[in-house]
């Protein structure tokens, strides 16, 4: 009796403490899901004033298909002796996503959204179409700016800290896929530190999210529960073309300086320190006798460059720039690019199992053309340049796609593959050619002796092809 009695009240004991639970939680629960169940709604009616809609026209120079049978005595014959042009112009439309970052009217999108465009309209969500010019535009991010003039103060979202956001989290995204205006999905941060998605050469640092994105949200942003921009929709990776589970956004604090040095300069500058960096792989450390597991592993060193002057060494280990944790070669490289130029900067490296910290001023990246063309000759056996613009219009290529051949070794890789003077390199493994630091960026980037695919054009025929070389 006394055995079931106290097994009753051990019991009545678990009961009332879990009755108690249940009370607090009841009448905390209301309070709660109230919270949660609004809070997409409140991040939405904040934003989407701010979101905007744009509509790009691009005007395109392409081949005319017929052209080439223009002398053709069997085309003569059924079409006569036609004024042929060899070219024609087209117009090519699409819709994109940008947000209003100040009152003053600047709109940060994505390049791929505004940057070849020869118009562009943006349509506010009380209905007010604008006519936009383009500030600024960097492809290596992604990111443009617009302006419109509104004649009055506008709305514009706020920007939180992407270096705080952690994996799980939940975000929301506005936008305007496939043009249906005013669009919110909702998600997670599903990772961070996604790189080499587009790009390899570009700056990348993707946080991935399963938020739904399609075409038509590009340029928009991706918010937290506090109604914080934290990212950029750019990307999805997808084989249908629309949203499968796996969307890429620029972090907001890799954004947010982006925008505003194209808002103050036009354009942006970048911090450059001349070396080859790769991930520090197990296999690496291994072989290097590295006891650390990250890090950026220093392949070379670009004679004549700051970090040559400043003292960094071939198979140095950079471990933090400037007191910041260094991961892996992307996240060193994006720290150098967003460096002030001119300024020392801390490179703490790991040398022979020592630490050292290496004082190193930073350069302009454009303005070390030479430096970097020097770099290329040592590997390729060549000397490149810019396209000029009369080539660019004989070959019917965009703008700064490409560099030419300016001086080429018979011996070297190049010259052994039959590449002249005057020839065109407008891609290497795939990866499309958009200006001399590109190049050079991605020759840097090989292995010695690393047998690579160049797409080149011929300066005589004007036909291109791909040619496999062995870079040294």
């Amino acid at each position: 009796m006394l055995k079931k009695s106290s097994i009753h009240f051990l019991h009545s004991g678990v009961l009332s403490f879990l009755l108690g639970i249940i009370c607090m939680a009841a009448l905390t629960f209301p309070v709660w899901a109230e919270d949660l169940t609004t809070a997409i709604v409140q991040v939405a009616k904040q934003n989407i004033p701010a979101v905007a809609h744009i509509e790009v026209t691009e005007s395109q120079e392409v081949e005319n298909p017929f052209a080439p049978f223009g002398n053709d005595p069997f085309f003569r014959r059924f079409f006569g002796n036609p004024n042929m042009p060899r070219k024609f112009k087209r117009e090519l439309k699409g819709l994109g996503t940008g947000m209003i970052i100040d009152p003053q009217g600047n709109i940060l999108t994505n390049h791929h959204v505004a940057g070849g465009a020869t118009k562009i309209e943006v349509l506010l969500s009380d209905g007010r179409r604008y006519p936009a010019k383009l500030v600024g535009t960097d492809s290596k991010t992604d990111l443009a700016v617009i302006h419109i003039d509104a004649q009055g103060p506008l709305p514009y979202v706020t920007f939180g800290d992407s270096d705080k956001v952690e994996v799980g989290e939940w975000v929301i995204a506005i936008g305007h896929p496939r043009g249906l205006d005013q669009t919110v999905t909702q998600g997670i941060i599903s990772a961070k530190h996604r790189r080499g998605i587009t790009d390899p050469s570009s700056y990348q640092d993707f946080l991935q999210t399963d938020t739904a994105i399609n075409p038509g949200n590009s340029g928009g942003p991706l918010l937290n529960l506090k109604g914080e921009v934290i990212g950029v929709n750019a990307a999805i990776a997808s084989e249908s073309g629309g949203f499968e589970g796996i969307g890429f956004t620029i972090p907001s604090n890799m954004a947010l300086h982006v925008a505003k040095t194209l808002i103050a300069y036009g354009k942006v500058e970048r911090g450059w320190l001349g070396v080859s960096v790769q991930d520090l792989t197990p296999e690496l450390a291994k072989s290097h006798h590295i006891e650390v597991t990250k890090g950026a592993f220093i392949a070379d060193v670009i004679k004549g460059g700051p970090a040559e002057k400043g003292g960094l060494q071939k198979g140095d280990v950079v471990i933090a720039y400037e007191g910041k944790d260094i991961a892996d070669a992307a996240a060193f490289q994006n720290e150098v690019a967003n460096s002030p130029i001119g300024r020392e900067a801390k490179v703490t490296v790991l040398r022979d199992g020592s630490r050292h910290e290496i004082s190193v001023k930073t350069e302009n990246l454009e303005a070390s053309t030479r430096t970097l063309a020097a770099s290329v000759k040592d590997r390729l056996g060549a000397e490149v340049r810019p396209v000029m613009p009369k080539e660019s219009e004989k070959y019917g290529l965009q703008a700064d796609a490409g560099v030419a051949i300016a001086q080429v070794d018979a011996k070297g890789p190049l010259g052994k593959a039959g590449f002249e003077v005057g020839d065109l390199i407008l891609g290497i493994n795939n990866q499309p050619i958009d200006s001399l630091q590109t190049f050079v960026s991605l020759i840097n980037s090989l292995k010695p002796n690393e047998r690579v695919t160049l797409t080149a054009l011929d300066h005589k025929s004007g036909n291109t092809g791909n040619v496999m070389v062995v870079v040294r």
